[in-house]
């Protein structure tokens, strides 16, 4: 069979052959320990639980929602409103099906074929699948650690610039854990109506910021709205990634575009879960504060636990990931992850899968037990210690 060209570029290989190790390792009776993927391991609160429970139990809630409820959209305008002080109209906000719905899908409708797309590099794969599959033409905006991973738009080409028609930008960052500054926003907007560029954020890790620091929104600078949308999810906030709901908000003409092509592709988000989104985003907020407890205690031992044993990293600011440098003495990111698996079962991703710009670092989800983060530093700990005999 022949099949398209554009699919070439979709092969995660990465991910296929660390499924395969990981097989193999837990055949042969192997402890292994899984920082790759960035699936949480914390639960949702209880009461959201509990409504998507009681609203599954419905037979009444199991037909086509078509539609977002008018009481979710309510509740979400409140949300934005009262976490970032940005005012929405009900026509400017959209439930999606995981934020990835709208990074997949939005560019059909915002570029044609060849169109120039800019995505931050290092990037989360789906922000070159969706405009790829769109058939745009991708300009990577290359993201330094001496910049603090912040996009230098001095730096982007005025030619590319004039041809662009839609950029994506996330901060907080996957996989480099940066936050931007509102004055970081400020430029965004200024930069993308000089050159009349829409733009899309992806705000999903806002609540997991750490060491009293806050995320903003890109929508608290004026004028974003007149350019852009923002993307928020529940998956990580409220730990329901299975539950697959998140959000657009913002620009109206963007969403009404979105909402149409989702009109051809689903038939809105399962009822009982609009409802527990609502529970979550109109609840009490011990959760999230919970949640990011947890993940600031597991970020400190697992920077403190490798530093310790001579694996300098830097402690990130936000995510639930850490974002470090390979050890002195290996030059590959991709070897390194392999031999690490191989030798200790500690399973990372390479930087390399996030784009040319990842070269040199890896990615630790911070997805287990403190006790098992202990266990898997010392096991790199003896491994390293055996590379330098």
């Amino acid at each position: 069979m022949v099949f398209a060209q554009r699919m070439e570029q979709l092969a995660s290989a990465v991910f296929s052959q660390q499924e395969i190790l990981k097989r193999e390792l837990v055949s042969k009776g192997i402890e292994i320990f899984n920082f790759s993927v960035g699936t949480p391991d914390l639960p949702p609160p209880d009461h959201v639980m509990k409504v998507l429970s009681e609203e599954s139990a419905k037979a009444c809630n199991y037909k086509y929602a078509i539609k977002d409820s008018e009481e979710l959209v309510d509740a979400v305008v409140l949300w934005y409103m009262k976490r970032f002080n940005v005012k929405l109209e009900r026509d400017e906000v959209l439930g999606l099906n995981g934020s990835q719905d709208a990074l997949a899908h939005t560019a059909f409708g915002l570029v044609n074929p060849s169109d120039t797309v800019l995505i931050q590099d290092p990037y989360y794969p789906i922000f070159f699948i969706g405009p790829h599959l769109s058939g745009a033409s991708i300009t990577l905006m290359p993201m330094l650690e001496e910049n603090n991973y912040l996009i230098d738009f001095k730096k982007i080409n005025s030619t590319v610039a004039h041809k662009a028609k839609m950029m994506i930008v996330s901060y907080p960052n996957n996989p480099v854990t940066a936050l931007a500054p509102y004055e970081f926003y400020e430029e965004l907007v200024w930069f993308a109506k000089k050159y009349d560029i829409k733009v899309l954020h992806d705000n999903a890790y806002c609540e997991l910021v750490y060491d009293n620091k806050k995320a903003g929104s890109f929508l608290e600078v004026p004028g974003a709205k007149d350019i852009g949308i923002e993307l928020n999810s529940l998956s990580k906030s409220y730990n329901m990634p299975g539950c697959r709901i998140s959000f657009a908000l913002g620009n109206r003409e963007i969403i009404k575009q979105l909402s149409a092509i989702k009109s051809h592709i689903d038939y809105g988000i399962f009822i009982p879960i609009q409802k527990a989104a609502i529970a979550a985003i109109t609840g009490p907020n011990d959760c999230i504060l919970n949640t990011v407890r947890t993940y600031e205690k597991r970020r400190d031992t697992l920077v403190d636990g490798f530093t310790a044993i001579g694996w300098q990293m830097k402690r990130p600011e936000a995510t639930m990931f850490v974002w470090a440098k390979i050890p002195s003495g290996f030059t590959s990111s991709e070897q390194f992850v392999y031999e690490m698996i191989k030798e200790t079962g500690v399973f990372t991703v390479p930087g390399t899968a996030f784009g040319k710009m990842g070269e040199g670092y890896v990615r630790f989800a911070l997805v287990d037990t403190e006790d098992k983060i202990k266990r898997a530093i010392q096991k790199v700990g003896a491994w390293l210690e055996t590379k330098k005999a």
